[in-house]
């Protein structure tokens, strides 16, 4: 099975906590980067919570020799924060971000910080910084899990496009359609910047299934079943989450998507042999 040519790979890492995983996303990120994504993302704690791990994982991928786009959210940062950041990224020879707004502190409460939406942190890098940053916002193909209606959710998007940024990482998503749909919705905006999926590997079902249900990521039933079925059969879960997402990725590439975003949760298995299933490992 093979993609159409030239895809554009890129990969999602989230700092670690401690030194045994630390240890683990080294060699995940060594062995993944001989995928020659375009760029790795690393993820970012609102409220403090990861931001120094998030430094600390930028400079240990900037060491590999990759390009780099930090997750920067304005929930729980003042401006001044976010000029601190930014010119931190800046000195670094940071080109990329990934501008999010971030998740909200539990229950509401606590300082949600000066810039309340993603568009607003779009809009300010874009007037301190100029072009300087090549700015990736969210999308939603499935809607945002506290968004209004799904055409309050496109709206934002269509805000946050304008503003300033250069492209989108969707979501996960397993029904294809939702992500041919969602597209065809932004184009009729006028807008053409490239919508990225992303790409979440199954290889957890008890996993998978948290993540879902914060997100809104629906798990289709019939993957949910087969999932059930295997029990704690890790290998199997395994092998056809593999074939599942190899299936789905390629569906996305044959049919416009620019590239994949693959969520690598710090684990190089699953992603490796499903771009080698792609012949994009060439």
């Amino acid at each position: 099975m093979n993609a159409p040519a030239s895809p554009t790979i890129s990969l999602e890492f989230f700092p670690p906590r401690d030194i045994a995983a630390q240890e683990r996303l080294v060699r995940s990120a060594k062995r993944l980067s001989a995928l020659r994504p375009a760029y790795v993302s690393v993820t970012f704690g609102a409220g403090g919570s990861t931001r120094s791990g998030t430094v600390d994982t930028v400079q240990m991928m900037q060491n590999l020799g990759v390009d780099v786009a930090p997750h920067l959210s304005c929930i729980g940062a003042t401006r001044t924060d976010l000029r601190a950041i930014l010119d931190d990224y800046r000195a670094r020879g940071i080109r990329r971000l990934v501008a999010l707004r971030g998740d909200l502190p539990s229950g509401m409460g606590g300082d949600t910080g000066e810039l309340h939406h993603a568009v607003d942190l779009v809009h300010f890098v874009r007037e301190h910084y100029g072009d300087h940053f090549h700015i990736e916002v969210a999308a939603y193909p499935e809607m945002h899990p506290q968004a209004e209606s799904a055409e309050t959710d496109l709206r934002r998007f269509v805000d946050k496009v304008r503003a300033g940024a250069n492209g989108a990482i969707t979501q996960y998503f397993f029904n294809p359609d939702a992500y041919f749909d969602f597209v065809d919705r932004v184009r009729a905006h006028g807008l053409d910047i490239p919508i990225t999926p992303g790409i979440m590997p199954l290889t957890n079902y008890t996993q998978l299934a948290r993540f879902s249900s914060m997100c809104g990521a629906e798990i289709p039933r019939w993957v949910r079943l087969r999932l059930q079925d295997f029990g704690d059969d890790k290998a199997s879960i395994r092998a056809f989450g593999v074939d599942v997402v190899t299936r789905l990725t390629a569906r996305l590439l044959e049919h416009g998507a620019p590239g994949a975003h693959f969520y690598t949760l710090n684990n190089a298995d699953a992603v490796a042999q499903i771009c080698a299933n792609l012949g994009l490992d060439a």
